[in-house]
Formats: C-alpha cells, structure tokens, sequence
C-alpha cells in the first residue's frame, strides 16, 4: 500500500486521550469536531465517552457539546509513562543513553488464586519492554524497575517479585547481546511499524510543510492520526538500545519524521491544535536539544 493510500485508523479512546489539555480536561465540542472530521458519529464517540466514565478514566460535566470531560488520576498517571518512554527514545536516537551492558530482570511466583493479578502483571512487564525467558522471569534492556514495583505494589503482587540485574545473560550458547535481542524481541514486526509510520507521516509532512492553506480542522485530522500511528509503533517497541538493533534502524527515522512534523504544526497553528503526545514531543525534543548542545 503507497503513503498516498495508506489509511490511519484512530480509535476513539486514542483521540479522547490526545485531546486532553494541561488541567486534565477534554471539551466535547472539540472532540465531537475533530471526530467527524475523521470520519467518527456523533453515537460513537457518546458510547466512547460512556464507557470511559463507566471504566472510571474521566468524569463527566454537562450535557452534549457543551460537556467537558475531567481525567481521573489514574488515567493521568497511566499517560506520565508514555511520556518518559519518548522522552527515553528520544535520548538513544541522541546518543544521550548509551548502554551500559546491564540486563535487568524481574522473576514472578503468583498463585494461580490470583490469577488475575499475575496476567496483569506480565502484560505490564512486556508494556514495559520486557521479554519472556521462560515462566515467570522476563528480561529488558533498560532500568524498568521503578515502573515494575509500581504495578507491583498496584496489584498486590510485590511479595511475590524478585528484581536483579547481570551483565552475563545467555540462552543455549547464544550469549551475544545484539543476538540476544534478536532472539528475544520481534525485532522485524517492530520495525514494520515504523517503516508504516513513516510511510504515513512523509505525505502529511509534505502537506504541512507546502503552501496550501490548512483549516484547523484538517490540522487536528493530521495531528491526530500521527498521534494514533505514533502510539500503534512505540506501544509494542521495547526501546533497546541502539547497540542491541539493526542498522540503520526504521524508528529513527520514524520519530526525527514525526518530530519535524511537530515543529510543522506549530508553525500553522502556533500549537493550538496540538494533541498531547505533539505537546510532549515539543517538550521532549527541546530538552534533548539542550542536552546535546551542553
């Protein structure tokens, strides 16, 4: 499929979610806009915004447009991660996070009576970067622990948990750690993911970048399925190393791609149609810049 056809679905949730502001809230005449700009009913996005309140994300104020949807703390702390894995990503396309050779792992024994607990914990171990080695013990390249005892302690599993760390990881006679990786991670089915990443935001570059006037609402349509394809690659991408990929590496390119459309929106817009994730990224590549110059 060319970048001309290449069609960006965005899930309601994800739209909700980029259009919170700094204080937490989400105007529903500006999400209604923006989703039927893209295609979304009026229904779909009152079902979305139902379930959100029923799951306890957000709270609810008004009726209709008018309405204004306030997130909740957890839903607020589920985005500050997102945050620091860009932020993170950010730094090794830098050369600011060199690896340090260190493996980290995290080791489970949950009983099956906390069934639920223990599932939960491993799908937040492998959000977090991790990989399985075998049951109940998972490997990941980065210092995660801060983030494991967290949802540890959230889930009532931290009893249950062993963290260490060792510079002598080896599985069968493969002891080499960019093999080790590739071993480990699903290196191609995440770099497919940024090649469509990229494919999506060349095009939508062009257009922010050309000489043709852009209505707001065709600025949030194209910040908005950047920020939808944005989450779809980093989401499942455990961030290693660059030491541990190929080279060159599709998320590099993929994120400077989606940096500079960024910069491209705030110069339309002065960064009023800006989502969250472009307002994180304009935080994110300034301080990397700062970092790189001093």
């Amino acid at each position: 499929m060319s970048a001309e056809t290449d069609h960006v679905e965005v899930p309601t949730r994800t739209l909700v979610h980029a259009l919170i502001r700094e204080d937490g809230t989400v105007d529903a005449d500006e999400l209604y806009t923006v989703a039927n700009t893209l295609g979304m009913s009026d229904q779909q996005v009152r079902l979305c915004i139902k379930r959100l309140v029923s799951e306890g994300r957000f709270t609810h104020e008004g009726r209709g447009r008018k309405a204004e949807l306030h997130a909740t703390t957890d839903t607020k702390r589920a985005l500050a991660p997102n945050a620091d894995f860009l932020r993170h990503a950010f730094q090794q396309d830098a050369g600011l996070a060199p690896w340090d050779g260190v493996w980290h792992l995290a080791a489970f024994a949950v009983p099956e009576s906390a069934r639920t607990a223990r599932d939960a914990l491993r799908e937040t171990l492998v959000h977090l970067g991790g990989a399985p080695l075998q049951g109940g013990l998972y490997v990941c390249a980065n210092t995660w622990e801060p983030y494991v005892e967290e949802a540890a302690h959230r889930l009532g599993t931290h009893g249950a948990l062993t963290l260490l760390t060792t510079t002598d990881l080896r599985r069968g006679d493969t002891q080499e750690p960019a093999e080790l990786a590739r071993r480990l991670w699903p290196l191609q089915e995440i770099a497919d993911s940024y090649y469509r990443l990229s494919r999506i935001a060349q095009p939508r570059l062009a257009r922010l970048t050309g000489s043709a006037e852009l209505s707001p609402s065709a600025l949030l349509t194209i910040a908005v399925e950047l920020a939808a394809e944005l989450t779809r690659a980093i989401e499942p991408d455990p961030l290693l190393p660059p030491q541990l990929l190929p080279r060159p590496w599709p998320g590099t390119q993929a994120r400077e791609l989606i940096a500079q459309c960024r910069a491209a929106l705030h110069e339309r817009d002065q960064g009023e149609a800006r989502p969250t994730l472009f307002r994180l990224y304009a935080d994110i590549t300034r301080e990397t810049a700062d970092q790189t110059t001093h």
